[in-house]
């Protein structure tokens, strides 16, 4: 079993702290809200960033898999950074306008029914959110990808 896990590391460590960092963010809505939501699971957004984790896991394996001098490490070096900008900035806009659009349908509609549902909010991640979960990739893949 360790021989697989040491030939597909690389494939492995960045599912498995996705999947970490998805199921911290039940764990962590709990904490807040003091209920158990298994959809925070499948969805967007929230604490800690899943894809900053796995992309940062699979950034360090191959780091110390092919050596942080290696092109591989440099385009998933510059891969995680695109993924994090686009979590804290781009989506994070998304969530926003989001929010707005919500507000304003509510009150344009407020004395009548509207048959569309509200517009998916938390869609980004907060800057802390996106580096917690870069965090968890990087010990993760400093203890468990060498």
């Amino acid at each position: 079993m360790l021989a697989f896990y040491d030939q597909y590391r690389a494939i492995i460590l960045p599912i498995v702290c996705g999947l970490v960092a998805q199921l911290s963010k039940v764990v962590s809505f709990y904490i807040r809200e003091r209920r158990i939501n298994l959809k925070r699971m499948t969805e967007p957004g929230g604490m800690p960033s899943s894809h900053s984790a796995a992309i940062v896991a699979l950034c360090t394996v191959v780091g110390f898999e092919n050596g942080i001098n290696s092109t591989v490490f440099a385009v998933t070096f510059l891969l995680s950074l695109v993924i994090m900008y686009e979590a804290a900035g781009v989506r994070r806009a998304a969530g926003e306008q989001a929010e707005v659009l919500n507000r304003i349908v509510d009150e344009f509609f407020r004395d009548r029914k509207v048959s569309e549902g509200k517009v998916k909010q938390l869609l980004g991640h907060t800057p802390f959110e996106v580096l917690a979960g870069a965090a968890i990739g990087f010990i993760a893949g400093f203890l468990f990808g060498r």
